[in-house]
């Protein structure tokens, strides 16, 4: 049970660069404090002390906020984020290296009795605010975006977004850009937002508004070309020195 705990602890700095010191861990980190006194009630209910289990996982949810049933099975190496809000069902598993952040759900859809809430497997990260319902599997690997609601089984190294979450894209499969996408990562690299021109599928506005802006500058591009062949063909002397990109002239430094 120490070395449990101690595991729990030390994987707090991997995930967590805010955190200090062990002390500042054990004393302030309200998702280290309910995951061990999980430890503690998860021991009672597989004991059949249920009454009591339940009383204390009342207090600590009063507590961190943190709410856990003591029928959940936790694995190792677990941690809750911040924490405010998470919910953990009865018949919850959760497997080893997993992390969710505030305002998790892992909860159930029907009222029936039996396994009812999710499965993750190991090294599983929840976003805030999402919801995984029923009992489903989520892959190992698998990363869960906030405020998606997940309702189905997750294939393992899958990226989830959305209500109803769908897959954004799996991490094994090889990046298969459209033409459009091609095209709006060139466009990116060459005006210094290559990490956003890559994004595709992903329904973030930011990422959106600066895909329409990519769009717009190689429209805007590809016109001037057709004026200055226009102009060109007329006799007019048009400059063809070619425009420096952004990157070569020094804004890769700032």
């Amino acid at each position: 049970m120490l070395h449990r705990i101690k595991e729990d602890l030390r994987c707090v700095f991997d995930r967590d660069p805010a955190a200090r010191g062990y002390l500042d861990v054990l004393t302030t980190y309200p998702g280290v404090h309910a995951l061990l006194m999980h430890r503690v009630t998860h021991w009672l209910w597989r004991h059949r002390v249920r009454w009591l289990a339940k009383f204390l996982a009342q207090v600590s949810r009063w507590f961190t906020g943190i709410e856990i049933h003591p029928g959940a099975k936790i694995g190792r190496r677990f941690f809750i984020d911040h924490g405010m809000g998470v919910v953990i069902g009865e018949t919850a598993e959760v497997g080893d290296d997993c992390t969710l952040y505030q305002g998790v759900t892992l909860g159930g859809t029907s009222w029936e009795k039996g396994k009812r809430h999710p499965t993750l497997l190991g090294d599983v990260v929840v976003g805030a605010g999402a919801k995984v319902l029923g009992p489903i599997e989520v892959g190992v690997g698998a990363r869960i975006g906030s405020n998606a609601v997940v309702v189905k089984d997750v294939p393992a190294q899958a990226t989830m977004v959305g209500i109803p979450a769908r897959v954004a894209r799996i991490a094994s499969e090889p990046a298969a850009l459209s033409d459009e996408d091609q095209r709006r990562a060139e466009t990116a690299r060459r005006i210094g937002f290559e990490a956003y021109g890559a994004t595709r599928d992903m329904p973030d506005p930011v990422a959106n508004a600066i895909n329409a802006i990519l769009d717009h500058v190689h429209h805007t591009d590809a016109r001037l070309h057709e004026m200055c062949a226009a102009l060109r063909e007329l006799g007019v002397e048009v400059d063809t020195t070619r425009i420096p990109d952004i990157k070569s002239c020094g804004m890769d430094d700032k």
